[in-house]
């Protein structure tokens, strides 16, 4: 027997009732004009862009694949461990071992980076 998973829009209807949101006060949470969300709750064609995706599963917390119905498990896929981390930063540095500090430094810059560049791509579709 098949189940049938939940789509993009059932999910984020779930969510925002379980949240006990209107769909104008979810806009609002998200800064995204309140016919966004009523077209993305009514129908499998409307599913939002990467960036707008990540934003609601962070909002909720839960993961991407949850929202779009790949999977049944609200949890967001945990991260690389430290360990995968800091082996993925080393390459920067040629291969040589990175201490601690310098790892954080590093995941503290990307993060900045990363919002910098949210902000500026928010500013550009206004």
């Amino acid at each position: 027997m098949s189940v049938i998973m939940m789509g993009f829009k059932d999910r984020l209807k779930e969510l925002r009732s379980k949240k006990r949101l209107t769909q104008e006060a979810l806009a609002a949470a998200l800064e995204i004009p309140e016919s966004t969300i009523r077209r993305y709750e009514s129908s499998d064609d409307n599913t939002p862009r990467r960036e707008r995706l990540e934003k609601i599963a962070d909002y909720f917390g839960v993961s991407v694949d949850y929202l779009l119905g790949r999977t049944d498990d609200p949890a967001p896929s945990d991260k690389m461990d430290d360990k995968e981390a800091r082996m993925g930063l080393a390459f920067i540095t040629g291969g040589e071992d990175l201490t601690e500090e310098e790892a954080e430094y590093l995941k503290e810059s990307l993060e900045l980076f990363r919002r910098m560049k949210e902000r500026r791509a928010k500013e550009r579709e206004k």
